[in-house]
C-alpha cells in the first residue's frame, strides 16, 4: 500500500498546479474487520484519483483528527477541532506562499465537523477553499454503485468504507466483514453518549453487503463530482 503522494519538487514545478488537495480521516476504530486507519486510507484514495483525473497539487494526510465519540475503544487517538483548525490553516498560509492559493479538503470522517468552519472563514473575500465530498455527493455515489444502505444506517465501517477499500486496497480489509452487521438505530445522543451507546462491536453498518465492484463505482461518481468543486473556485 501506497498512499502517500511521491512527487519531486521538480515535478510540481513543471506541473505548476493552482489547486492543492488535502486528504484529512482520522485514527479510530473501525471494527474488527477494518484499521484504525480507514479513513485516512479512503481520503487518501480519493485523493489519489482525483490526482489522476485533474492537474491538482496532491497533499499528504491528515491521519488524526477529531475523534472523540470513539474515545473509548482501544487505538483510538484524537486531537482537538481546535488543533485541526489550527493545522489546516497554517497548511492552506503555507501553501499560498508558495503560491497555490486554493485548497481542497478532502474529508473522510464524519467527526470532523470543524472543517465546515474552516471553508465558511477562507472564503470570507474570495473562493479559496471548498470541503469534498459534500453530502449530496455521497449519496449521488451510492446511488451511482448500487448500494444497498443509505448514509444514516451504513455510518461507520460498513457497506461503503468496505466497498472501498475491498477495490482499492483490499489487504486492508480482514475476513470477518460478512458477519458484522449491525443497526444503531436513530442515534440521538451520539456527541453526548459515544457510540459505546449504540454499537457493542464498533460497526454500525452493513459491510456484508459490501463489493469491490460497488467500491469502483463510488470512486468514480466522486471523481466525476469533483469538476463542481473546480469550478466554484474558479478553476476549469
Amino acid at each position: 500500500m501506497n498512499l502517500l503522494p511521491t512527487i519531486t519538487t521538480a515535478d510540481v514545478q513543471e506541473q505548476s498546479p493552482r489547486v492543492a488537495v488535502l486528504p484529512i480521516g482520522s485514527y479510530e476504530q473501525h471494527g474488527a474487520h477494518l484499521p484504525l486507519v480507514t479513513d485516512t486510507a479512503i481520503a487518501c484514495i480519493i485523493t489519489r484519483e482525483l490526482s489522476a483525473a485533474y492537474r491538482v497539487l496532491t497533499l499528504p494526510p491528515i491521519s488524526i483528527a477529531c475523534s472523540h465519540e470513539h474515545g473509548t475503544w482501544p487505538g483510538t487517538v484524537s486531537i482537538s477541532a481546535r488543533t485541526l483548525h489550527a493545522v489546516v490553516t497554517d497548511i492552506a498560509d503555507s501553501l499560498e506562499a508558495a503560491g497555490v492559493r486554493k485548497l481542497v479538503l478532502v474529508n473522510a470522517h464524519g467527526g470532523n465537523y470543524v472543517l465546515s468552519n474552516i471553508v465558511q472563514e477562507a472564503n470570507l473575500v474570495e473562493p479559496r477553499m471548498t470541503l469534498f465530498p459534500h453530502g449530496r455527493e455521497w449519496a449521488r455515489a451510492r446511488e451511482h454503485a448500487g448500494l444497498v444502505s443509505n448514509a444514516h444506517d451504513d455510518m461507520h465501517a460498513g457497506e461503503i468504507e468496505t466497498s472501498i477499500l475491498l477495490h482499492a486496497e483490499p489487504s486492508l480489509v480482514r475476513p470477518g466483514y460478512e458477519t458484522a452487521d449491525h443497526d444503531g438505530g436513530d442515534r440521538p445522543f451520539l456527541l453526548t453518549l459515544g457510540m459505546r451507546e449504540y454499537t457493542d462491536s464498533g460497526v454500525i453498518g452493513f459491510p456484508s453487503y459490501a463489493t469491490a465492484e460497488k467500491g469502483e463505482a463510488v470512486l468514480a461518481s466522486l471523481t466525476a463530482s469533483f469538476a463542481s468543486h473546480l469550478e466554484a473556485l474558479g478553476e476549469k
